[in-house]
């Protein structure tokens, strides 16, 4: 108990008196932010740099655990899989285990250093990480007991040679990851430890549950330890951390890391809001830059797409993307800060299609492949939006033959990587996905048997997906093709239910399923018919075309009011029955979900509908009530900065609607200055006179200079640099941005 208290106390030193100094953009990053999670998965204090294929975090089920489970040496994957695992010993043999749960207390976590104390072990811990290496210190404060250091490897194979400990450890998919460590005192004994028995005859082990024990004379000891990691060889890891650390001072990688950070998140500068809505803003960035990583050495990487070395050809490989959560914003977000990296990823995607064997676009590429999660192929998005903002320097071609394929000929059934079948059948015929009534048995083979088929999820998303393709065959004056695709992106209409105003599963008959209860129909999760969320969410899931929902609906008003009565409609049950059916849908505001992906373009609607103050209004309170500079200031699973992304947007003032136009929304910015470095050199400012946390309406605007009553820019009108000057208040202007003449672009179909 008095451990936690002591932790609870440092941690309110952190997030306050700390941060109150705090100067340089990275001292504002607050890595247990969300470390607490409302739900289900809590965000983790992840100590790398910015991209980096080498990241490691406390391995422990959140903050409020009292053990930390070893000391990681890398972690290849969103929710765990942590390779190989570190264990500093004191005291006589008993002691030794493969893993030791710790005790620990005064932990530090930054960026890019992590430190901690072990109690029972009374020793001290530092560490600080490079791209495909890191340092530990250790300080055994013992005198009367000798020092060991065990390392886990899991399956695969560790040998001990004098100083170095070497070998790799199999994870999945033909996937091994390599290790090459040094210290700096040489150990006076080791072996093998397996069965809680070390075995110091042999210094080579292999096989399951491989573990090597080091030990060093009994007395105090202040150990050095530092490693390389790779996905090629031992050669290769010995070769990233003689490139990337040249000593023994963690002190001096730290100070480097720092330097790193410091230039990635000082790309965007801020002035004013207030120390909370610094914090939560820098640690956002910070998020955001988790992933993908690039996992590029010295030129080359490992593809597990084909199980070869490739060279990258001056090109960073990256993975670990979640592009069902990333399109939206994350990938936006980096076209604006580091236009190269994105083509580098693009790139990636387009090796991983070529590479694979159905040659499809990925969905969900992670380090160990595609693993096809979530639904839809929104790599198309990414794509889309990449070209027309300017981002050219890939094939655009090939791009759009794997994107296609993807949709075409991969079933469109969720969490599935079959061949299309009899559900893209129906889809190409009828212009929807079929729904079942909740006792009709399911018919298709592809459908998962617990992700469901999301009919009117899956339709929405696909329709958005065939925009996405439009826009991309146009650009190749593939005029047959973008005919073709543009029409089927009117598929939202064939669900759109006139009565309720609501996207309504309809069985294979064309009649809507009833009964029907918008919150609760679906199922876990309301899979059946949607996806995570529920009716309330996805009634608003056709980001390409605002001016035909508007339509559909009845107009704006009716729009406005349709949107004011999601923030205001009650759960229907009990937060413990709500939850046990939809735990994704967190963050509630009403029915709206501030914690999961489908929602985050919804509160910036009321631009399209002539009501921009709503959006003003909406976008600070849902950002202040969920976002916050604490333990549990993340509302929902942050998604490799699924989340994030929307934040970074939102308190700058503006947020990219639709990936694929390139267009954005106006909404009301946290700061009263924002600078954003582009490439080139090249800044723009968002300069909000009397912006306060009361002034968040905005009276008049300029861009450029120029007069402007238009709640939306183009990306055009970012890049050459330049300025948008907002005047603030705390009374909304219900003049400003709402003429006709002046709404957003959204899709049209001639006559329709």
């Amino acid at each position: 108990m008095g451990i936690r208290i002591i932790r609870i106390v440092l941690l309110g030193i952190f997030l306050g008196g700390f941060k109150a100094a705090a100067q340089a953009p990275v001292d504002y990053v607050n890595p247990y932010m969300g470390n607490i999670s409302h739900l289900l998965v809590p965000t983790y204090p992840i100590v790398h740099l910015p991209n980096s294929m080498l990241r490691v975090y406390p391995q422990r089920g959140d903050y409020t655990s009292d053990r930390i489970h070893g000391l990681p040496v890398q972690q290849i994957s969103h929710r765990g899989a942590f390779i190989f695992n570190l264990s500093p010993v004191q005291g006589d043999e008993s002691a030794l285990r493969r893993v030791i749960d710790y005790e620990y207390d005064n932990e530090q976590v930054k960026p890019y250093y992590y430190a901690v104390d072990l109690c029972d072990q009374q020793l001290h811990v530092e560490f600080a990480p490079s791209h495909q290496s890191a340092i530990y210190h250790f300080d055994y404060k013992r005198a009367d007991a000798t020092p060991y250091l065990v390392l886990n490897g899991g399956n695969g194979e560790l040998e001990l040679s004098g100083n170095v400990i070497s070998g790799y450890q199999n994870v999945w998919n033909n996937l091994k990851v390599y290790i090459y460590m040094e210290m700096d005192q040489q150990p006076v004994s080791g072996g093998k430890f397996q069965k809680d028995v070390w075995d110091r005859s042999q210094l080579k082990v292999s096989g399951d549950d491989i573990c090597l024990v080091a030990a060093w004379p009994q007395g105090t000891l202040s150990l050095n330890v530092r490693y390389g990691i790779s996905y090629i060889s031992v050669e290769q890891a010995k070769r990233n951390l003689q490139r990337e650390i040249k000593s023994y001072a963690v002190k001096d990688v730290a100070k480097a890391g720092r330097r790193i950070w410091n230039e990635e998140l000082g790309k965007i500068e801020v002035e004013g809001g207030t120390l909370n809505d610094r914090c939560v803003f820098y640690t956002s960035l910070y998020r955001c830059l988790e992933r993908p990583v690039n996992i590029s050495e010295d030129g080359r990487y490992f593809s597990v797409y084909d199980n070869e070395i490739h060279e990258d050809e001056g090109h960073c490989y990256y993975t670990d993307d979640w592009l069902w959560d990333s399109y939206r914003a994350a990938h936006p977000l980096r076209i604006l800060l580091d236009k190269e990296k994105e083509t580098d990823i693009i790139r990636s995607f387009m090796k991983m299609s070529e590479r694979s064997q159905d040659h499809w676009f990925p969905t969900f590429p992670e380090v160990t492949g595609d693993s096809r999660r979530m639904n839809c192929n929104h790599g198309a998005a990414v794509i889309a939006d990449a070209w027309h903002k300017g981002l050219h320097d890939f094939d655009l071609n090939e791009a759009y033959r794997y994107i296609k394929a993807a949709i075409e000929e991969k079933t469109l059934a969720p969490w599935s990587s079959a061949k299309a079948g009899g559900l893209n059948e129906f889809y190409k015929e009828k212009g929807y996905i079929p729904a079942l009534a909740p006792d009709e048995k399911e018919t298709y083979p592809d459908v998962n048997h617990f992700e469901k088929r999301q009919a009117v999820a899956v339709t929405l998303g696909t329709a958005y997906d065939q925009w996405c393709l439009s826009r991309i065959a146009a650009a190749l004056n593939l005029e047959e093709d973008a005919d073709y695709y543009l029409k089927c992106s009117y598929n939202y209409r064939n669900l759109f239910n006139a009565e309720t105003g609501f996207f309504h599963p309809k069985d294979k008959n064309g009649k809507f399923i009833e009964p029907f209860d918008y919150r609760f129909s679906g199922g876990m999760g309301a899979r059946d018919y949607y996806g995570e969320n529920n009716a309330w969410i996805y009634r608003w899931d056709v980001p390409h075309n605002v001016e035909d929902l508007i339509g559909l609906m009845g107009g704006s008003q009716k729009f406005i009011h349709n949107l004011d009565g999601m923030f205001n409609e009650w759960l229907g049950r009990s937060k413990y029955e709500f939850y046990a059916q939809l735990p994704d849908h967190t963050g509630n505001v009403g029915q709206f979900s501030m914690g999961n992906e489908p929602s985050l373009h919804i509160p910036y609607l009321y631009n399209a509908a002539q009501a921009p103050w709503k959006t003003q209004y909406r976008v600070r309170s849902l950002v202040h009530q969920w976002f916050r500079n604490d333990l549990m200031g993340m509302p929902g699973d942050d998604d490799g900065g699924g989340l994030s992304a929307f934040v970074v947007f939102s308190m700058m003032g503006f947020y990219p609607v639709t990936p694929g136009m390139p267009v954005y929304y106006i909404g009301s910015p946290f700061f009263s200055s924002v600078k954003i470095k582009l490439d080139g050199g090249k800044v723009f400012k968002i300069k909000a006179r009397h912006c306060s946390t009361d002034n968040k309406y905005i009276q008049s605007a300029k861009l450029n200079g120029t007069e402007w009553n238009k709640a939306w820019f183009t990306h055009e009108d970012m890049m050459n640099g330049g300025e948008l000057r907002l005047e603030m208040s705390n009374q909304c202007n219900k003049e400003w941005g709402t003429g006709v003449e002046n709404l957003p672009p959204s899709l049209k179909m001639n006559g329709n």
